[in-house]
């Protein structure tokens, strides 16, 4: 079972060799190093080791808090390693998900992460409740007297959500807007972002342009993949997509490659519908001769 490392620090004058030694003395072969803070989701280095891990590998850290710096973001990296049939191990945590003993720790976690936002939910109703048989209206005093200050920081509040939510996703789209933009067309982006995705988190392309818009503003894309496509001739589109997927997933096979391309309802050069390993080599060869394979 190929075990992957991976080591994170906050800031450059920290150093990750404590933590790539404990890992290499836990049997890890290859590890990857990271500079980023804890609470940024997108991170990298760590959307590669994510986009990259294959059935059966475990991905093993120091401790959870180099990871994520919360529940529902360990929960949801958890999740994408057993979307792949991969593992997760912490040296210093009682988890390993290859275990039935990790297994349940999880389980616990995911529990105890529900019960909280739970409890939540009956604060703040029970609150509302109390000030209405109080006569208190609720809300923002501010806010109802449209005070500037009061309004500017609801704008603030509500931006950091939302920042927070995109954090939260930032693994599914930015490393293909990264790499494909602006080579791609957005339409062509959105469907290459949504193939291996569950239908509930596909991105429309309104979202995901306002999503990308958002990092751009905050650093964490260059404004470069703003920029216009430039136009693609007919015959190199669908080796440009066929790189593309292939980029994302150096491993994938030709009949994934296959399967991808009929679920994003891509027609063959001939029109059909129906794709063949065959016709998904010729494509990938083009793109070599192309220039668009790494």
């Amino acid at each position: 079972m190929p075990l992957i490392g991976y080591a994170r620090v906050s800031t450059e004058d920290q150093t990750s060799l404590p933590q790539s030694q404990a890992l290499k003395s836990a049997g890890c072969a290859e590890i990857h190093e990271e500079q980023a803070s804890g609470g940024n989701r997108a991170r990298p280095v760590l959307a590669r080791v994510l986009e990259r891990i294959s059935k059966g590998d475990t991905l093993v850290v120091v401790r959870i808090d180099r990871l994520a710096r919360s529940l529902s973001h360990l929960l949801e990296v958890i999740e994408r390693l057993e979307a792949r049939g991969a593992f997760f191990r912490s040296l210093m945590d009682p988890i390993d998900t290859s275990s039935p003993q990790g297994k349940f720790t999880l389980q616990v976690l995911g529990a105890a992460a529900e019960f909280e936002r739970a409890l939540i939910r009956e604060r703040t109703k029970a609150g509302l409740a109390s000030a209405r048989t109080k006569g208190r209206v609720g809300g923002n005093p501010g806010l109802r007297a449209r005070d500037p200050a009061a309004l500017r920081k609801v704008r603030l509040a509500r931006q950091d959500g939302y920042m927070d939510r995109l954090n939260e996703t930032a693994q599914d789209w930015v490393p293909h807007v990264r790499r494909l933009r602006p080579d791609l067309a957005w339409e062509d982006v959105v469907r290459i972002v949504n193939g291996p995705l569950p239908r509930e988190r596909h991105w429309t392309q309104s979202r995901l342009l306002r999503a990308v818009n958002a990092y751009v503003r905050d650093g964490f894309l260059p404004p470069t993949v703003l920029d216009r496509a430039g136009r693609r001739e007919t015959d190199d589109r669908l080796p440009a997509i066929v790189a593309a997927i292939k980029g994302a997933d150096p491993d994938i096979t030709l009949q994934a490659i296959c399967t991808r391309l009929e679920a994003m309802r891509e027609r063959t050069p001939r029109g059909r519908t129906s794709w063949q390993p065959s016709s998904v080599k010729m494509l990938l060869e083009r793109a070599e001769r192309l220039g668009l394979l790494d």
